[in-house]
C-alpha cells in the first residue's frame, strides 16, 4: 500500500471512468492527491470544459465521506505538476493515454535524485458501443456519463425504436408535454423578428458550438443579420402555411444541402439521419448544412437536442410572441428522450 499516490487530469463531466480511476487508486494508496488541470489549459484544449471549481465539486459529489477524507486537490498548471519533485509520493496513477507523461516524470525524478514512482495504469470503462467512456464523447453529445446512448434504444410501448427504419407518431401526451416551456422566450414584435433575434445573438453567440435554427422565419432572419446558422431546418412555411418569403433564403450560405420527408406529427428516419449527418459534419469539419423538409420541421428540436453537442444553441420561432432559445444540456437530452418515448409506433 502506497502512502501517497498522484493523479492528474481534466476530470470534466465526471463519469464512470473517472470513478473507477479514483476507486482503484484508493485500493493501492492510503492518500491520494488529485491534480486537476487549470481552467487556462483546459479551456484552451476545449472551451466547453467546465470550470475547475465545478470539476472538483463533481468529484466530491460522487465520492463517499471516507474517500474524500483521503483526497487532497490541487491545480495542475503543466503536464508534470508536483510529481518530479514530490518527496512523499511513491505512485502515480494513469490511463493508457497519459502513461507517456508518467515515464517522463520518472526520468526527471531520477535527475532530481528521487526514486521512480510506481506507475499504476487503470483501464477504461467501456460505453454501450464497447468504446471508452470519455469527457469528449459526453461533451459531443454521443453518450451520457454512464456510457449509455442518447439517440438509440428509445423504448416506445415496450418496443425498441430502430431509428433508421421506423416512423414515430405524436400522441396526446406528447402534445401536452410540448406545451410546457422549454427554453428562454425572447419577446419581440412578429413583424420585426430581427429585434428578438438580435438579442438572442448577443446573448448566446458562441463560435465553439453550433447554432441551429428551426423554421424559415428564424433562418431568414439570421441570414439578414449576417449571422446564418450552422444548421438550418426549413419547410417553406410559417404557422403551417406557405410562406413566399422562404424563397429569399440563400442556399449558398451552406456547405451542404439535405432534403428529407417528415410529415406533420411525425419523426421520420429521414429527418433523424439528416440531423445526425449535419451535426457530425459540423463536429468533424465545421461544415454548415441546410435541411429542406417536405412536410414540417416543428418537432425537429427533439431529435436535434438528442444528437447535438453540449452547449449547442437551438433557436425557433414562437408565433405572436418572439423566439425561443434552448441550449443543449444533459437535462435537455433527458427531457427530449423522455418525450420521444411517449410517441407511438405504427403497428
Amino acid at each position: 500500500m502506497h502512502k501517497v499516490g498522484l493523479i492528474g487530469g481534466t476530470f470534466d463531466r465526471f463519469h464512470l471512468g473517472h470513478k473507477k480511476l479514483i476507486n482503484d487508486a484508493l485500493l493501492k494508496c492510503m492518500k491520494l492527491e488529485i491534480w486537476i488541470i487549470s481552467d487556462e489549459i483546459a479551456k484552451k484544449n476545449n472551451p466547453a470544459t467546465n470550470s475547475w471549481i465545478i470539476r472538483r465539486d463533481e468529484i466530491i459529489d460522487n465520492l463517499d465521506y471516507e474517500q474524500i477524507e483521503k483526497i487532497k486537490f490541487g491545480i495542475l498548471n503543466d503536464n508534470h505538476g508536483p510529481a518530479p519533485t514530490h518527496i512523499e509520493a511513491t505512485a502515480i496513477i494513469c490511463s493508457s493515454e497519459t502513461i507517456k507523461i508518467c515515464l517522463e516524470i520518472n526520468e526527471i525524478r531520477l535527475k532530481n535524485s528521487l526514486k521512480k514512482l510506481e506507475i499504476i495504469e487503470i483501464g477504461h470503462v467501456k460505453a454501450w458501443d464497447n468504446l471508452p467512456i470519455s469527457s469528449t464523447r459526453i461533451r459531443n453529445g454521443e453518450i451520457n456519463r454512464e456510457g449509455e446512448p442518447w439517440n438509440v434504444d428509445i423504448n416506445i410501448n415496450n418496443k425498441i425504436s430502430i431509428w433508421d427504419s421506423e416512423i414515430l407518431y405524436i400522441t396526446d401526451e406528447v402534445i401536452r408535454d410540448l406545451k410546457k416551456p422549454f427554453g428562454e422566450l425572447i419577446s419581440g414584435p412578429e413583424k420585426k423578428p430581427e429585434y428578438a433575434m438580435g438579442i438572442a445573438i448577443n446573448k448566446y453567440r458562441n463560435e465553439n458550438v453550433p447554432l441551429i435554427a428551426v423554421g424559415d422565419v428564424s433562418v431568414l432572419t439570421l441570414e439578414k443579420l449576417n449571422y446564418p446558422p450552422d444548421i438550418a431546418l426549413i419547410d417553406g412555411k410559417t404557422k403551417r402555411k406557405i410562406w413566399t418569403e422562404s424563397g429569399e433564403i440563400n442556399f449558398n450560405n451552406y456547405d451542404e444541402i439535405i432534403k428529407c420527408d417528415n410529415l406533420a406529427g411525425e419523426l421520420t428516419p429521414a429527418l433523424f439521419n439528416a440531423c445526425k449527418k449535419s451535426i457530425n459534419s459540423w463536429l468533424i469539419n465545421k461544415n454548415t448544412t441546410l435541411i429542406s423538409i417536405d412536410g414540417e420541421e416543428d418537432l425537429a428540436p427533439l431529435i436535434i437536442h438528442l444528437l447535438a453537442p453540449l452547449g449547442t444553441v437551438v433557436i425557433y420561432g414562437q408565433p405572436n410572441k418572439g423566439i425561443v432559445v434552448r441550449l443543449t444540456e444533459e437535462e435537455t437530452k433527458r427531457r427530449c428522450k423522455m418525450i420521444i418515448e411517449k410517441f407511438d409506433l405504427k403497428e
